[in-house]
């Protein structure tokens, strides 16, 4: 910290969902956040922000944030509350979830995800809390979890070459992402390749601002990247671009990956695709041929029913070329697996009931509508009985209600698919719904009680990065504003007010955020907490000059790249990576596809973060309104003209957005940048505002049981 007599510095961290993760300077006037500028000192942050966090005083001293507790009054949904003090609050809460967790705690279902990816403010003291409580676990599938599944089959953890090595390299290819509005400090380094002179290709549905940049686009149809990525290693086996050595030295499973391709010739992945099939053959021998080269993967290619197996099979590009070889070369999805966390000392599952052996049921995130779902009916056994925590039988765990939802770091009823379900689900009488935000968000509104949470000035924590190996600290900048809490102090209350005594239910901050990691490990070495306290941020130590996996070492067992997963067939999935046609596509529901022809995609809109910054006034005002982007020749089969309000449905559900029409999105694909709060879309002929997860599905991808946005039928029509 540096102090004026007017003015002091805080270094700080960005807390949002974005691989970034900043390190921040943040000034400070009495305790008003003043400026939030990027740490120039940082070399991930090199001094800038994206103009969302730029502008996060704004958010941050917003005239509407919650400063006191709040308790319904209203009818469920009409956002009506009373505000009331802390200690009303917690006892009333705690005296509920104890009503609850007495009949079975696994009714009571923790709801959050990287609202902030600290490891205080998230998932570390919280998760302690319902881990002793004995409740459901979460399953956290909504964002990552298809890819994140892929890429440990492969790598064995989330890693990747270093961010800084982009911009020395020759060839990169920008598969499923976005930079420009995803990752600014990578898109600048990508601008420093392309001025000496490397080739950037992007492979999207939709050409995105990174992608109007590009040398090249290739325009797939959603969810058919590992048919591509196949046809790609076809290419290159059969051509002979091949590193030998190093799949001989570094990889498993070369000889059944190679059978699996030589049933993808470019001519068929052409055809499933959408692409020529010279482009296919250009891509590969692009690939084959060019070094240093590198692929940016990232999260959208997975959110389809074969998302895992694509990653899986744009892994193996970078193995069978030998790209790992050099410093500027191979893949990155994501860096997160090089951080030594230690998950035990840090979340402690072993207070959970019947640890490690019995454990409470999951709940995953993306299907929270069908878990609500479940009605309340009484549990087969009692509190203190039964095979399994909270006295339900293993054939009862499936059907289980849920009686209690706590929200933190999340705003399901707008980000989770198929908003219906998930609204009625919420609107449950007999659903006790707590949620802690820092506004009246579309969840907050359905909620009995409403705690006012800090932001990320106001609370200390830690943070770990995917997109990069720094450690970065968040020191609060200001005092809480009115009477919000941080996440932490709120579940130390709780705990305290449910009697539970455990004494890792009450550390501090800072002693959380220490458990997290395993200080012992070489990537540690030389890195102290006092230093990182007062720098701010430390870098793991690696050699960012080189690529740690140059010589393999892999974290999978071997230390081999898994190019076949045996593990995979004891889950009934195929170890060799396939093709699996999307759930809602011609080739699997050929009725469904005929009724709702366009495939729907919804990327993040450049200046929102998932709901972050929706409500903030200068941010909204430069997304301006919900759209749908349809290619000409989709919009003229309909009859639809530029400007039109159109209602984009299907079976699920549906959502008015305004049309664009623009060759930026290949036929047959409508666009929809996300994601708005229901509230600020408009309705349909006087009906509720819905976004556009009115429209999306449940249904779960093959590996890692996660969300399908990208798998998804609708039809649109012009709104009279």
């Amino acid at each position: 910290m540096t102090t004026t007599e007017q003015e002091r510095t805080v270094r700080a961290a960005c807390p949002h969902d974005c691989p970034d993760t900043c390190a921040l300077r943040v000034t400070v006037s009495g305790n008003r956040v003043i400026r939030v500028e990027g740490d120039p000192d940082h070399p991930a942050t090199d001094g800038v922000l994206c103009t969302k966090v730029a502008r996060y005083a704004e958010r941050t001293h917003h005239p509407d944030r919650l400063t006191q507790p709040l308790r319904r009054i209203g009818p469920k949904g009409s956002g009506q509350f009373e505000a009331v003090s802390w200690e009303v609050a917690i006892a009333e809460i705690a005296t509920r979830l104890d009503q609850i967790a007495a009949r079975d705690p696994q009714r009571i279902v923790p709801y959050s995800y990287a609202g902030t990816m600290g490891f205080v403010q998230g998932d570390g003291l919280a998760q302690r809390f319902f881990y002793a409580l004995g409740a459901s676990r979460l399953d956290a599938t909504i964002c990552s979890a298809a890819g994140s599944n892929g890429l440990a089959s492969v790598h064995g953890k989330s890693v990747g070459m270093a961010v800084e090595q982009f911009e020395n390299s020759k060839l990169i290819l920008l598969w499923g992402t976005n930079p420009v509005t995803s990752s600014v400090h990578l898109w600048r380094r990508i601008q420093t390749a392309k001025r000496k002179g490397a080739v950037v290709i992007a492979i999207d549905p939709f050409e995105s601002d990174s992608a109007q940049k590009c040398d090249r686009w290739l325009a797939l149809r959603p969810g058919t990247d590992a048919a591509l990525a196949l046809a790609l290693i076809n290419v290159l086996i059969t051509e002979n671009l091949l590193d030998h050595d190093w799949i001989k030295q570094h990889t498993e499973g070369f000889e059944a990956l190679s059978e699996r391709a030589m049933q993808w010739p470019a001519a068929r992945a052409a055809e499933i695709c959408g692409l020529a099939e010279a482009d296919i053959v250009w891509l590969a021998r692009q690939w084959g041929s060019v070094r240093p080269a590198a692929i940016r993967v990232n999260y959208g290619v997975q959110r389809a029913r074969g998302g895992a197996d694509a990653v899986r099979a744009i892994a193996a590009l970078a193995a069978l070329t030998g790209a790992w070889r050099d410093a500027a070369g191979g893949m990155l999805l994501s860096s997160s697996g090089w951080f030594p966390v230690d998950v035990q000392g840090w979340q402690r599952p072993d207070l959970m009931p019947g640890w490690p052996d019995r454990l409470p049921r999951s709940v995953n995130m993306s299907a929270i509508g069908e878990a609500l779902a479940i009605p309340v009916v009484p549990p087969h056994g009692s509190a203190s009985g039964g095979s399994t925590p909270g006295g339900s039988t293993p054939g009862d765990l499936a059907t289980i209600p849920v009686e209690a939802i706590v929200v933190w770091n999340a705003n399901p009823v707008a980000v989770a698919p198929d908003s219906e379900s998930v609204i009625r689900g919420f609107a449950r009488e007999d659903l006790f719904t707590v949620v802690l935000e820092h506004f009246q968000t579309d969840t907050a509104d359905w909620a009995d009680w409403v705690l006012p949470a800090t932001t990320q000035m106001e609370h200390f924590d830690l943070h770990k990065s995917y997109g990069h190996t720094s450690l970065v600290v968040n020191h609060p900048a200001i005092a809480p504003i009115g009477n919000a809490l941080p996440n932490s102090e709120i579940f130390r209350r709780l705990a305290g007010a449910m009697g539970l005594t455990e004494p890792a239910l009450f550390d501090d901050d800072q002693t959380v955020a220490r458990s997290a990691l395993d200080w012992s490990h070489p990537r540690l070495a030389g890195v102290t907490w006092e230093d990182l306290l007062e720098r701010g941020w430390a870098p793991l130590t690696m050699d960012p000059t080189a690529n740690p996996l140059a010589n393999g070492g892999f974290p999978t067992a071997s230390g081999r790249v898994q190019l076949v997963d045996s593990a995979l067939s004891a889950q009934g999935r195929d170890p060799v990576p396939d093709w699996q046609p999307p759930w809602e596509s011609v080739e699997v529901d050929p009725e469904r596809s005929a009724l709702y022809p366009l495939q729907l995609i919804s990327p993040p809109a450049r200046n929102f973060l998932n709901t972050t910054f929706v409500n903030v006034t200068s941010i909204r005002a430069r997304e301006g309104e919900p759209e749908c982007l349809l290619h000409p020749a989709d919009a003229t089969q309909r009859g639809l003209v530029e400007g039109a309000l159109v209602k984009v449905f299907n079976d699920r559900g549906a959502f008015a957005a305004r049309l664009r029409v623009t060759e930026r999105v290949r036929r047959g694909v409508a666009v929809a940048p996300s994601i708005w709060w229901h509230r600020d879309a408009p309705g349909i002929r006087g009906g509720p505002g819905r976004n556009v997860n009115a429209v999306t599905s449940q249904r779960l991808t093959e590996g890692g049981a996660g969300a399908t946005f990208y798998d998804c039928r609708v039809e649109v029509e012009a709104l009279a």
